[in-house]
């Protein structure tokens, strides 16, 4: 095992590697035999976070693959900080969806049968449900939580409005709560630095962040532009309209002697909330690239300098926006 770096998980007492490996890819573009390839790649290498969801890979083929790499033994499952998420459909029928109770309590037990597992490390909520009142989800996840079916709890998505909301309403149950939150946050994509990033840190959350390449604009796109993700419609149509900043972003990171991919992941290791960005592999040797980001050091000029080519919305709010 190598030595990657390794934190808490947020206020919580769990350690965690620094890369999460995300499994969005096995299934769907990463056949499962490479996907069991990786996965015991990244324990080899001492990445010992894992997240998935029961959605990934079309209402749970990726959970699926995940528990055959599980079954295969030689300690694989108690070497691993399993998370997954529940919240979008599950099926056609009424209650296959969404954070209701039943539905909580039913996804739950599918993914544990899925994961071939008795219990998941990190079950995260995949979106806020408004219509459901925080009384009937923690009462859900208490139980959970009292079966031993899960350890901690997260959210994914939220604002930070809906997070305070959450953690108050636990606490008035002297309940946990929250420990972790999973939003999109990258370079290019900062505006959680308002309100979600203060409220992780005033409750003791950590920041899981995921796309932290933007779908591979901040991955090397002038330089592969025909390869993977980078060559798809939605990065290409970003590209036109970011070119200066993607342009002057992929002449520092030459200058800084590292690959852009590299340099995104070291920026948000960087981040004082961030606890594991989530790096969603198709092949390991774009998990060596990743592991590599562990390595790369940005000093105060580098940090300033991606700070102009990538601004963020200013700092939390209200500064951000008023005085």
């Amino acid at each position: 095992m190598t030595g990657i770096s390794t934190t808490h998980l947020g206020r919580t007492g769990l350690t965690v590697s620094r890369i999460c490996l995300g499994t969005m890819n096995f299934g769907p573009r990463t056949p499962e035999d490479q996907s069991h390839l990786i996965m015991d790649r990244a324990i080899d290498d001492g990445i010992n976070f894992f997240d998935t969801a029961n959605v990934y890979g079309g209402r749970g083929a990726t959970e699926e693959i995940v528990g055959r790499w599980f079954a295969k033994g030689g300690g694989r499952r108690d070497k691993v900080v399993l998370a997954t998420k529940v919240y979008n459909s599950m099926g056609d029928w009424p209650n296959e969806r969404g954070l209701s109770a039943l539905h909580i309590r039913r996804a739950c037990e599918d993914s544990l049968r899925r994961l071939q597992t008795d219990h998941i490390d990190l079950y995260q909520m995949h979106h806020v449900e408004r219509s459901t009142p925080w009384e009937e989800i923690w009462q859900a996840m208490e139980l959970l939580v009292a079966q031993g079916k899960v350890v901690y709890v997260g959210s994914s998505n939220f604002a930070g409005w809906h997070i305070a909301m959450a953690q108050e309403a636990a606490l008035a149950r002297h309940f946990l709560g929250l420990v972790s939150e999973q939003s999109l946050y990258n370079l290019a994509d900062r505006m959680v630095e308002l309100e979600v990033l203060p409220a992780c840190q005033h409750y003791g959350l950590g920041v899981i962040p995921w796309s932290p390449l933007a779908g591979g604009l901040l991955g090397g796109v002038l330089a592969g532009a025909s390869e993977g993700r980078r060559a798809s419609e939605g990065v290409q149509t970003r590209l036109a309209d970011k070119r200066g900043a993607v342009d002057a972003y992929e002449k520092l990171c030459a200058e800084l002697g590292a690959g852009p991919g590299e340099v995104a992941l070291a920026w948000l290791l960087a981040q004082p909330a961030v606890t594991a960005p989530i790096v969603g592999p198709r092949t390991i040797e774009q998990l060596e690239t990743a592991e590599r980001a562990l390595e790369v050091v940005l000093d105060t000029e580098a940090l300033d300098r991606l700070d102009q080519i990538w601004p963020g919305p200013g700092g939390p709010a209200p500064e951000a926006y008023a005085w």
